[in-house]
């Protein structure tokens, strides 16, 4: 299953566009390796996805193509979520 599929039936990520895009700026990793949108997720993976400040590690637990709201949770456990207190070096204004 494609890793934007899977963010967005697990519900990690509400919209299937948006995980997308997430992909797509580099800021999700499989097995320590950056995704893109069509990177391929497998039962055992572990996912790390960068949210603004934090980055949320998560190992996939089943692969299904519909999946109710209740259930949604089955399909991934978080394993750690960390705050990251620097800032990105692209946002640094340097001129001054």
């Amino acid at each position: 299953m494609r890793i934007d599929k899977f963010l967005k039936v697990s519900r990690l990520i509400k919209r299937r566009t948006l995980a997308k895009e997430v992909a797509d700026q580099g800021r999700i990793t499989i097995n320590g390796k950056v995704a893109k949108a069509g990177s391929a997720v497998k039962v055992g993976d572990e996912l790390a996805i960068r949210f603004g400040q934090k980055v949320v590690t998560a190992r996939v637990e089943d692969l299904r193509e519909n999946v109710r709201k209740e259930e949604a949770m089955n399909m991934f456990t978080i394993l750690k979520e960390e705050k990251l207190d620097k800032i990105e070096p692209q946002f640094i204004d340097d001129e001054e």
